[in-house]
């Protein structure tokens, strides 16, 4: 194995005494001094260059070959040296200029009137901790786990659930767009075209994703929020099924039977809509912000799915039938903790979130 200090291939004593050189003079010298030194007009390098004309024409290749190297490896290195130094410069400006934005005191305040810190263990977020339950319950019921893409086509979002370019629903969900045409995913059922056409039936899949609107935010309603979606596809599926399914996830999640009641609603791609309700927990239906003092809450879109929906997925609703729903991490959470208003859970407020340790 060659010597670190040694080029390889090199029977010239010059080209290597010059390389042995460098490779002491790194460990000493700054970027501009090395630099100037070896690749300078007048560094060492160019002086090499111009001794070819002295070597006889069979060693003007090699040797013209042998100081490219050294040039090459001497470039690489310093180039690293150049690397390390302007990363030591931002780490010195980043200590001494920078301000922690995040710090619970004003950056003016003097040093000894400053809180001390105490170091406290993390813990998850609320969605977090929830989602990883909500899915232990589906998947104890058979349910197989997907995770939605962040952006989708107007196809998946809209087209494939029965909501051509020009049908007024689409109103429903004003949505925000990508220079590139694509979408932010308004709700987990993007994907229910995409397991329609990869899966085989019997179908039980669980969606989880972010989901983005363009919302007027109140105490119930985000622009932003978490959903777990569920859609089960195979023969004799009826409505019945879908009851049954998140009544008993409800009664699982929470521990005790709640009660529910089912209201008609529109979703273009079940038939017929509906809004699973289950009691207000946040105020044991009394009425709050969050129920809109009604004492109940809207928690579950749901219904059969419509067979255009089908259709486009390649299964024949005559033959196949099947139902879909979509929940709310963030109400889930909001129900469970009696919290009256939604926006806590995406503020980013460490006092808000330090309940949940």
């Amino acid at each position: 194995m060659p010597s670190k200090n040694k080029l390889p291939d090199n029977p010239f004593p010059e080209v290597e005494a010059v390389y042995e050189s460098f490779s002491e003079d790194i460990l000493n010298l700054d970027y501009d001094e090395i630099k100037h030194k070896y690749l300078g007009k007048k560094g060492l390098v160019i002086d090499l260059l111009c001794r070819i004309k002295e070597k006889q024409n069979k060693e003007k290749p090699l040797y013209g070959k042998a100081v490219n190297s050294l040039k090459n490896a001497i470039e690489q290195k310093i180039n690293t040296l150049r690397g390390k130094e302007n990363l030591q410069q931002t780490g010195k400006m980043l200590t001494k200029d920078a301000i922690d934005i995040t710090a619970p005191f004003d950056v003016n305040i003097p040093l000894q009137d400053k809180p001390k810190l105490i170091s406290q263990p993390g813990s998850l977020h609320p969605i977090t901790e929830i989602g990883e339950k909500a899915l232990r319950i589906f998947e104890s019921m058979g349910f197989h786990v997907t995770y939605s893409r962040r952006l989708d086509n107007d196809y998946n979002v809209f087209e494939a659930l029965n909501l051509p370019p020009e049908h007024p629903a689409r109103d429903m969900w004003d949505t925000f767009w990508t220079q590139d045409d694509l979408i932010p995913i308004t709700h987990t059922s993007a994907m229910q075209n995409r397991i329609l056409t990869t899966k085989k039936v019997p179908i039980r899949e669980v969606i989880v994703g972010r989901c983005m609107r363009n919302e007027a935010t109140d105490a119930s309603h985000e622009h932003t929020f978490y959903q777990v979606e569920g859609m089960y596809v195979d023969k004799g599926i009826t409505l019945a099924h879908l009851i049954g399914t998140l009544s008993a996830f409800m009664n699982e999640f929470y521990g005790r039977d709640v009660k529910y009641r089912i209201q008609p609603s529109y979703f273009p791609f079940v038939e017929p809509g509906l809004e699973f309700l289950i009691e207000c927990l946040t105020c044991g239906q009394k009425g709050c912000p969050f129920c809109g003092y009604s004492g109940w809450v809207e928690l579950v879109p749901c219904g059969p799915i419509h067979p255009n929906v089908l259709r486009e997925g390649g299964y024949d609703p005559e033959t196949y039938t099947g139902f879909a729903w979509g929940l709310g991490y963030d109400r889930l959470v909001i129900l469970q903790s009696h919290i009256n208003d939604i926006r806590h859970i995406h503020s980013g407020d460490l006092k808000f979130l330090e309940q949940f340790k």
